[in-house]
């Protein structure tokens, strides 16, 4: 038991890391709030490690430590949208036969995207934020395609080493 709450401390600290690293990057197309969604890596790691619930653990203790140390309310709203329909929608395919790692990371972008700008329709008051979507939707299979293809490269030395960790 020690042993599932230490690697699911690391992940969390990794996937804050991650975070942490996305806010150094300038990323500056013209869109508020784009990233490249590194953290989103653990999580689509996650999804072949570990159990569901020991993902979404994971995600969600990230997006409030993150939005509590770096963020604010409003950040922590848009986060929280996106990530719990991003882990979501990317759990639903992974259970679905077909669907492969870099299909499920394009899908958890995209749909990241979608439940923040449902989010910022919600608590601004103005539909015309979808003019937004068509444009984050774009960057979401970019960014999702690239952490995907990131994720198959390093997904069987990872499960290797979990395996060991998780066994013993």
């Amino acid at each position: 038991m020690s042993r599932k709450v230490t690697y699911a401390a690391i992940l969390v600290a990794l996937a804050m890391t991650f975070s942490y690293i996305e806010v150094l990057i300038p990323i500056n197309v013209g869109l508020p709030g784009m990233k490249l969604g590194l953290a989103n890596l653990v999580v689509l790691i996650g999804f072949y490690i570990l159990k569901p619930q020991e993902v979404f653990f994971i995600s969600l203790v990230r997006i409030l430590l993150m939005g509590c140390l770096f963020g604010n309310g409003l950040s922590l709203m848009y986060s929280l949208s996106g990530g719990i329909l991003s882990y979501l929608i990317m759990l639903l395919l992974k259970n679905i036969k077909g669907f492969s790692i870099v299909g499920i990371s394009i899908a958890g972008g995209v749909s990241h995207n979608i439940g923040q700008i449902l989010a910022a329709i919600l608590i601004i008051q103005n539909s015309k934020i979808v003019y937004y979507l068509p444009p984050l939707m774009i960057a979401g299979i970019i960014t999702g395609a690239l952490i995907g293809f990131l994720a198959k490269r390093i997904l069987p030395t990872v499960s290797k080493g979990s395996q060991k960790i998780l066994i013993k």
